[in-house]
């Protein structure tokens, strides 16, 4: 789809994900690399738990479709070989502080004099402009100040950051849109234009309708680990099973009420409820119990019974008789059940690439949607460090041998 496009890639671990996408959807993504490699190489968990810039498979895990390349943009040599690159491309990814590439020349301004029509897409933690726009930042920041870290962890103590960082794939992943509608007005006015992507404005789309509450006035969720507060009432969403956990949508009112009769009418012949409990008003329990201390002691002691419940269970079984009784019950898978899923299998999403380097083949995730008629391509692995320097250098910008190996002997590339 993006086939005759060009991507310059020149983003930290901040952005490499919007490469990645674009990478997937056609496009030809030219990683743009310090000599030596990125940063980003050097972080865990390694291939066969082996540190090295060519295993690293956060490296992997963003970075296919994608040819590398080397190049020191401190240098005026290096800025100079940039300027040219630019030439024939179409969009231009960076995620460096704002205003450092302006500082070397290649700022949007200085490039757009080159390329009018590129779309220039600038990654950071809080945007261009602002007075937060040159902190400091990390995933736990941005995830704080966007709001989604206040409803994570427990109640009872201090909010705690999600084990595997987000903050920047949600702006990764709004970038590559952000760079798609620029795209399309370019085909239309056959103008570039800047693209100023804030992860902080992204994650804050992670709090769902919480981030409407306080300029709505209306009362705001707050964390509880396995499930939400709001107000007194502690909702359990997350239950126990024999061999790890289950989510069970175990609420009330009208929309919901069936579901959740079915579900105690099934705990009920297991023996672990009365006639009495199984057959409450499920329909209205939740009117009754908002702001009753009576109905919320209830509640605890419903919860209670489901989790005894839920607990003499394996997570196998509590999915069979849910797909037989039609019970809003789903195990909570670990990674390698993920691995091992029927249905992930029957949709061929593992994608194979080989990696001569190491002399097989390995599986990578699939593709984030299936197109009928135009499907996406896994077509490269990951690049290792300057894997295709020579055949940009000297095949495409035409340099002379000679004057590849002096760039490589000063450091530029």
């Amino acid at each position: 789809m993006l086939s005759p496009y060009r991507v310059l890639d020149l983003t930290t671990e901040r952005g490499l994900l919007c490469g990645q996408i674009l990478g997937d959807l056609g496009a030809d993504v030219i990683k743009v690399e310090p000599p030596g490699g990125s940063p980003a190489r050097q972080l865990g968990p390694f291939y066969q738990d082996q540190p090295h810039s060519d295993r690293s498979l956060f490296w992997w895990s963003y970075n296919r479709n994608k040819r590398g390349i080397t190049l020191n943009l401190e240098s005026p040599d290096g800025q100079a070989l940039l300027r040219r690159l630019v030439t024939s491309a179409h969009f231009l990814i960076e995620s460096d502080t704002p205003g450092a590439l302006a500082r070397h020349g290649c700022g949007y301004a200085d490039i757009a004099t080159l390329n009018p029509a590129l779309v220039y897409v600038s990654i950071t933690p809080f945007g261009q402009d602002g007075p937060k726009a040159n902190y400091a930042d990390s995933d736990l920041i941005v995830l704080a100040a966007g709001g989604p870290l206040i409803l994570t962890g427990d109640e009872d103590r201090a909010p705690v950051r999600v084990g595997v960082p987000q903050a920047y794939l949600h702006a990764s992943g709004q970038a590559a849109v952000a760079a798609l509608i620029a795209h399309r007005e370019r085909q239309r006015s056959g103008q570039g234009q800047h693209v100023d992507v804030s992860a902080q404005q992204a994650v804050a789309q992670a709090t769902q309708s919480s981030i409407l509450a306080a300029p709505l006035g209306e009362r705001d969720y707050e964390r509880i680990a396995g499930g939400v507060k709001m107000g007194p009432v502690k909702v359990r969403l997350v239950w126990p099973a024999k061999d790890g956990y289950v989510s069970i949508v175990f609420l009330f009112g009208s929309a919901i009420a069936h579901f959740t009769r079915r579900f105690m009418e099934w705990v009920c012949e297991e023996g672990f409820c009365d006639a009495a409990t199984r057959d409450q008003d499920w329909a209205a329990f939740g009117s009754i119990f908002m702001g009753n201390p009576e109905a919320l002691k209830e509640y605890d002691r419903l919860v209670e019974v489901v989790s005894r419940f839920t607990a003499s269970k394996t997570k196998a079984e509590l999915l069979e008789v849910a797909l037989e009784r039609g019970l809003l019950i789903a195990p909570i898978t670990t990674t390698d059940e993920v691995w091992q899923s029927e249905q992930l299998a029957a949709r061929q999403y593992w994608q194979p690439l080989d990696h001569p380097e190491l002399g097989k083949t390995v599986h990578y995730p699939g593709p984030f949607a299936k197109f009928s008629a135009a499907p996406l391509k896994y077509r490269r692995r990951p690049p290792t460090v300057g894997e295709h320097n020579r055949e940009m250098y000297v095949g495409e910008l035409g340099l002379t041998e000679g004057q590849f190996v002096e760039l490589q002997g000063k450091g530029v590339i």
